[in-house]
């Protein structure tokens, strides 16, 4: 069978994003279908306030998934780098670390979210016509923490390696089950909240199943075996050291959209549930640019650990500018035709109005957080996510926090509280160019010199092999000095390198037979 893996290492750049990112966003966009389908239903066939009990925990339901997926991109990173270092026994290590690691996370999110489920509700203002169907949502959701775990997991693994195709179709598979039970629980059994939250659930339980399963019979070096499931220090530190800044990072993103959904809550039910509705526009639009972000990732990471620095720059330049196009053109798609798309949510016009509202300031937007969000890849994928956090907490927590309090607070309009996203956006994406720039000088450009000196030195080791063996004593003028009788040069030369040169020599040909 062929192999799904793909060496980034080599060949056409752009060809290779492209065909690495189409199959994510796929993936990306069936994931927000579980949502959306969730709002959907309940919104058409239960009552306008379910709906608005299920829009009001995205939020919430977000700083604990984005945790998880965050601790999926660092297992990306980890074994990215040694994936593209051809390091098989660094990989298997990480496989089998990075499992243990993500399967306690998931179970952590699980206590953490069935404990202050309520009370996170009640800090967001939530009101008091949808917030017991809201806890009621979250509690059932919850349950199927470990396995969302499992499954960010998994596709860390095969997206670091190149394969993207495989955990598509196992959440297609998993995507026409929760439709299958959404419409089986609401319509036939008719729950409520609860129904859209089990289904979802169980359909999490589904792809986790499959993708693990998946890793368990894989014949390749990243396959999952319970035998070697244990703990390596240096990996788990490694993939802590990327996975956890990405995960508060996606965490710092909920808590400051908890102020920014209490600033929403102020005003009428209508508006809460627009928002709500809304919302699912920028659930889709960074679906589609994510997938370049985990490309960005994924392909920084094995160049970097093949120690090919113009790849890695020319990976990042493409990702970005692929993610602020998409963005582009989704907002433009949007924009005109944004009312029958809340459509599809609500049929009340007044709910219509008041998400139109947040899709016109947000559309014009998205291509500036691709400065922010793609950069913030590229660095995870040098293995730095502790600085690009911190920019993140500053310029989109702390900033859009004190925006709330005084410019949202001094005009106390819904457009005021959403221009923060844009500004914020600039800043913070300022900072992480500055900073990803830095790293590349530092980390990445001088594998260039390296590279070059180890060809160098190959390169005269071979033509002083090749010469003392037709017994011509050669050796590079900068070398001349201090050396053996002229009789033991190439005597102390072949006892020095002749393994190396053996190999090279014997290499060198090989290399020209055909490959078949």
């Amino acid at each position: 069978a062929r192999s799904a893996t793909l060496d980034m290492t080599q060949g056409s750049l752009s060809r290779q994003i492209i065909g690495f990112s189409l199959p994510l966003m796929f993936t990306n966009l069936l994931q927000m279908l579980f949502s959306m389908v969730d709002l959907a239903v309940v919104g058409r066939f239960s009552s306008s306030a379910a709906m608005g009990s299920v829009g009001s925990t995205t939020t919430l339901i977000f700083l604990f998934t984005g945790f998880l997926m965050g601790l999926g991109s660092g297992v990306n990173v980890l074994v990215a780098t040694h994936f593209g270092a051809r390091s098989e026994k660094n990989v298997r290590e990480s496989v089998h670390t990075s499992f243990l690691v993500c399967l306690i996370a998931g179970f952590l999110m699980l206590t953490l979210g069935l404990i202050f489920a309520r009370p996170l509700l009640e800090l967001l203002n939530t009101r008091d016509d949808l917030i017991d169907g809201a806890e009621l949502y979250l509690r059932i959701y919850f349950l199927g923490m470990p396995a969302a775990a499992l499954y960010n997991y998994g596709n860390g693994v095969l997206n670091a390696i190149g394969d993207t195709k495989t955990p598509l179709i196992f959440l297609s598979t998993a995507g026409v089950l929760n439709v299958i039970l959404d419409l089986v629980f609401v319509i036939g059994l008719g729950m409520s909240t609860d129904g859209v939250a089990l289904a979802s659930m169980l359909s999490q339980c589904v792809s986790a199943g499959l993708i693990v399963r998946s890793l368990m019979r894989s014949k390749e070096i990243y396959s999952l075996s319970l035998k070697e499931i244990r703990f390596h220090k240096d990996k788990a530190i490694h993939a802590l050291s990327v996975g956890v800044p990405a995960g508060l990072q996606n965490a710092i993103f909920s808590v400051a959209n908890l102020f920014i959904q209490a600033g929403v809550n102020s005003f009428s039910t209508v508006v809460v549930e627009g928002n709500s509705a809304a919302g699912n526009v920028d659930n889709l639009v960074y679906s589609v640019m994510n997938a370049f972000y985990i490309a960005c990732s994924s392909f920084v990471g094995q160049n970097y650990g093949a120690g090919k620095s113009r790849r890695v720059l020319k990976s990042y330049l493409l990702t970005l500018c692929y993610s602020a196009v998409a963005a582009a053109v989704l907002g433009g798609l949007f924009l005109l035709f944004g009312h029958q798309f809340l459509s599809l949510f609500t049929s009340e016009s007044d709910i219509i109005e008041a998400g139109l509202a947040r899709i016109w300031v947000m559309c014009f937007s998205f291509p500036i957080s691709a400065t922010m969000d793609c950069t913030t890849a590229a660095s995870r994928g040098l293995g730095k996510g502790l600085v690009p956090m911190i920019f993140v907490f500053l310029g989109s927590c702390v900033f859009r926090v004190a925006w709330i309090y005084t410019v949202f607070a001094h005009f106390h309009t819904i457009r005021s509280l959403y221009m923060l996203y844009p500004f914020s956006w600039v800043l913070t994406g300022a900072a992480e160019i500055a900073y990803f720039l830095y790293c590349y000088k530092k980390y990445v450009k001088p594998l260039d010199a390296s590279t070059q000196r180890n060809e160098k030195e190959l390169s005269e080791r071979t033509a002083l092999f090749l010469r003392a063996a037709k017994g011509v004593h050669y050796f590079p003028r900068t070398a001349r000095r201090d050396m053996p009788p002229a009789g033991g040069r190439a005597a102390l030369a072949l006892q020095d390198d002749l393994p190396l040169l053996l190999l090279s020599a014997v290499a060198q040909p090989l290399a020209a037979l055909p490959p078949y």
